[in-house]
């Protein structure tokens, strides 16, 4: 796993294919594309004379003896490879495999906003020309986006710091190609934006609780499920546009009397 994360940050097609068998199968589910071993020597260096990214695997691989599963992070970087310079994006790859390579390497991404031109391909063009093909209709989309609320207000899994999009698609019973089209087209957000959106709703509520001066701000992202202090920050300004502390300022204030 770790030699194949490599070889997308080394820019070295050679070594992704490297991955695949001689008759291996890589699938960009999006675009609907199927590459050969051979063919995806070329794919990816034509994207690394061009582009600069760096690939992060997020969370842990789940794996058995015929299957690899793993989600990942995808930062754009300037020329020289060192900076971002845009927003990240998220994708998952399940791979076959043999006791030699992949068989088979199914990519499911999401396309970064930076990339679309907003004033050509709306939003909802965008999700109607990515999931054309996905077979998901709209009594089952219906039917997932109700069981997705039921696991976060039900059994709170946004708690889980370590779930991921094929873990959630698991306890959905779908698979991540649809539970990725019922979050982008069904909520208009991504993985991490709708996990967030309930870890923030939780810690609004104990900010502004009739306690909040007696938690330390500090230990409320892990209370929530978030990993990181910085993620929980940038979440929650994202969302608010204040501070958790400027938010809790501000609930003390409305709550004092006069």
């Amino acid at each position: 796993m770790a030699s194949y994360i490599d070889a997308w940050n080394q820019c070295d097609a050679e070594a992704v294919a490297d991955h695949l068998t001689q008759n291996g199968t890589y699938c960009d589910i999006p675009l609907n594309q199927e590459l050969t071993r051979k063919a995806l020597v070329a794919d990816p260096a034509a994207l690394f004379a061009h582009e600069h990214y760096r690939y992060e695997l997020v969370g842990e691989a789940l794996s058995s003896e015929t299957t690899i599963a793993f989600q990942y992070k995808v930062t754009p970087l300037d020329p020289t490879g060192s900076q971002g310079t845009g927003n990240p994006w998220f994708g998952a790859e399940f791979m076959t495999v043999n006791s030699k390579a992949a068989i088979r390497i199914a990519d499911y991404y999401e396309i970064s906003p930076d990339s679309v031109d907003p004033v050509r391909v709306s939003s909802s063009e965008q999700a109607s020309t990515k999931y054309a093909r996905s077979g998901l209709g709209n009594q089952q989309m219906e039917k997932y986006k109700s069981q997705l609320v039921a696991l976060m207000h039900t059994e709170k899994m946004y708690l889980r710091s370590d779930l991921t999009l094929p873990k959630l698609a698991v306890l959905v019973n779908c698979s991540v190609n649809h539970l990725s089209q019922v979050l982008n087209a069904g909520f208009g957000m991504s993985f991490f934006d709708f996990m967030n959106s309930y870890r923030i709703e939780d810690a609004k509520r104990i900010l502004g609780g009739e306690q909040t001066g007696s938690h330390a701000i500090l230990d409320i992202p892990f209370a929530v499920g978030f990993n990181t202090n910085s993620a929980f920050y940038s979440a929650f300004k994202k969302s608010t546009g204040q501070t958790p502390a400027q938010y809790r300022r501000t609930r003390i204030k409305m709550a004092q009397p006069g």
